[in-house]
């Protein structure tokens, strides 16, 4: 589950951890919807691509503290987007997710 936990509101009940090289390559290339996780050894310019996904999604950057520092929302297939701010962890959610939930920069987000 990933939960916000300044408003306690859930992101998603389910999520795959991707904390290796070949994870966080494939992503969510074909495949279908789902929320994931990626962990990286230390905080850094996380570049994504949306190369193979075929559906938008919301991506949340989380600093090493877990709390959220940058947010890109309807990030839209077969594009590319590098974030102004390091992240030790990404988050990728359904679309609206982060306006369903409220989430914002500064919130502190949790999973398990």
């Amino acid at each position: 589950m990933i939960q916000n936990k300044g408003n306690n509101e859930i992101l998603a009940k389910e999520h795959k951890l991707c904390n290796n090289l070949f994870s966080q390559a494939k992503g969510l290339m074909f495949s279908r919807q789902k929320s994931l996780v990626f962990e990286f050894d230390n905080e850094r310019i996380v570049s994504l691509h949306m190369f193979f996904v075929f559906f938008p999604i919301d991506v949340v950057f989380l600093d090493e503290n877990l709390k959220v520092v940058e947010i890109k929302e309807n990030f839209k297939p077969f594009s590319f987007y590098i974030p102004k701010n390091k992240a030790k962890y990404v988050l990728e959610l359904g679309l609206g997710v982060v306006a369903d939930t409220g989430t914002k920069v500064g919130d502190v987000i949790h999973y398990h």
